[in-house]
C-alpha cells in the first residue's frame, strides 16, 4: 500500500481499479444519504492550499468528514506564509501537530514531493503547478468507466492548452495505464516539450479527430500560468480548438 499519492504513476492499473471500485460503492449510497464511515475515525487531515480552490478543497473536506476524520483547512491568507514562512517551515509546524494526512495544492511543480520528504504524514497531491493533478484524473477515469464500462480500445482526445495543464498530464498517463489510446489536439505552442516521448498521437486538426473519438476532453487556456502569449487571442483559441454545434455533429452518437 502506498503512503503518498503524488502522481497518478504512484498507482498501477490494479490500484486504480481498486480506487474506482471503492468510489462506486460510495456512489451507490446516493448523494442524499450522507452516510458516515468510520474508516478515518481518530485521524486528522489538513487541507494545505496555497492556490485558490472551491471544488477541490470542498471535495476533500467532505470526503474526509464522511470518513469520520477531523479536518483542518489551511488558508495562505492571514497565515505566517504572508510573512515569508517557507513551505518547509509550515510543513515542520504541521508535522509537530501530529496530523495523519496532508492534502496540498501549490503553484510550484514538485511541492508535494518536497513536502513528503519533510513529514511522516501521508501526502496527497491536489495539484502542483503544471505538473500533475492525480485525484482529478481518478475522477475523470471514474466518469469514463461509468459511461463505457471499460477503457480497453477507447479513443480519447485531449484538446487545447495541454502544455500548461496538470490535469492533462495525469489523465494521459492514467488513461494509458488503463488501456485507452490518447490523442493530443492543439497547436505546437500548447503541446508539452518532448511530447513525442509520451506515446501519444498529436495533431492540430480537431475536425480530423472528432469522428474517431469516444471521449473528447476540452481544456481551457491556463491564463493564471502565463499562457496568453501562446495563441493570438482567446477568440482564436476558441475558434480553432473549441467544440461548437457544427463540430458536435462530427462526434459519434455514444461519445
Amino acid at each position: 500500500m502506498i503512503r503518498d499519492l503524488l502522481s497518478i504513476k504512484d498507482l498501477d492499473p490494479e490500484g486504480i481499479e481498486r480506487v474506482l471500485a471503492t468510489a462506486a460503492t460510495f456512489q451507490a449510497d446516493g448523494p442524499r444519504i450522507m452516510r458516515k464511515y468510520p474508516t478515518l475515525r481518530g485521524k486528522t487531515v489538513v487541507n494545505l492550499f496555497y492556490e485558490s480552490s472551491t471544488r477541490t478543497r470542498t471535495s476533500f473536506e467532505l470526503a474526509a468528514k464522511r470518513l469520520s476524520a477531523d479536518v483542518v483547512n489551511f488558508s495562505v491568507s492571514g497565515s505566517a506564509v504572508e510573512k515569508g514562512e517557507s513551505l518547509k517551515d509550515t510543513a515542520q509546524t504541521i508535522e509537530a501537530m501530529g496530523v495523519d494526512a496532508i492534502v496540498i495544492r501549490h503553484s510550484s511543480s514538485g511541492a508535494p514531493n518536497r513536502l513528503a520528504g519533510w513529514v511522516s504524514a501521508s501526502v496527497i497531491n491536489a495539484g502542483d503547478g503544471m505538473h500533475e493533478h492525480p485525484t482529478q484524473a481518478l475522477l475523470d477515469l471514474y466518469t469514463i468507466r461509468q459511461h463505457f464500462g471499460s477503457f480497453s480500445g477507447l479513443r480519447v482526445a485531449i484538446v487545447g492548452d495541454i502544455a500548461h495543464s496538470r490535469v492533462a498530464r495525469s489523465n494521459v498517463w492514467g488513461l494509458q495505464m488503463m488501456g485507452a489510446d490518447v490523442t493530443l489536439v492543439g497547436p505546437p505552442t500548447l503541446l508539452p516539450p518532448r511530447v513525442e516521448g509520451w506515446g501519444v498521437e498529436t495533431t492540430a486538426d480537431l475536425e480530423s479527430v472528432l469522428p474517431k473519438a469516444d471521449v473528447v476532453y476540452l481544456l481551457r487556456m491556463q491564463l493564471e500560468r502565463g499562457t496568453g502569449a501562446t495563441v493570438p487571442t482567446l477568440r482564436e483559441y476558441s475558434r480553432l480548438w473549441g467544440l461548437d454545434a457544427a463540430r458536435a455533429t462530427l462526434l459519434k452518437d455514444e461519445a
